[in-house]
């Protein structure tokens, strides 16, 4: 049976991440709460090194050393999944954001988080058509904004 999720001392609200380590019977530390909130109120794909900046400002006590070790523990216990956007570091996005996919801008490194039932009925035909069923669909576009029409004239 999974721990109770109890508020803590300050009264501060348990973040989504936090509740999900509580389930999973993760003993959380200070730290552990901290990075779990930094975490949860992302709204975009952090690095550790930049979940390691924003955690500092909260807690200058917190290592880099802490941080990596608890994004791996997160992503062992499947509350974060690793997401490689070809920039040579990993990035993390809570795992209950449910299933969507990506589109990276090359230019400005931005990505967007989008859903598309159409390509899942694709991808479920493909792997029908070769004798599979489909388990999974985990779809990265990299792409660059389209010119607009009246630059392209000029």
């Amino acid at each position: 049976m999974a721990s109770e999720a109890a508020p803590p001392a300050n009264g501060r609200a348990v973040s989504r991440i936090e509740e999900m380590c509580i389930e999973r019977g993760l003993k959380m530390t200070g730290q552990r709460r901290l990075i779990a909130r930094v975490l949860s109120e992302s709204e975009d794909h952090p690095d550790v090194e930049e979940l390691y900046r924003r955690a500092v400002v909260l807690d200058a006590k917190v290592s880099i050393a802490t941080v990596y070790r608890t994004v791996r523990l997160l992503e062992e216990k499947g509350i974060v999944a690793r997401r490689d956007f070809g920039e040579g570091r990993s990035r993390y996005d809570p795992a209950d954001r449910g299933h969507h996919h990506h589109l990276i801008d090359v230019d400005s490194g931005s990505v967007l988080e989008f859903e598309d039932e159409a390509l899942e009925q694709v991808a479920a035909g493909i792997a029908a058509r070769l004798g599979f069923a489909l388990v999974d669909v985990r779809l990265q576009l990299f792409a660059r904004r389209a010119e607009s029409p009246a630059k392209k004239s000029k």
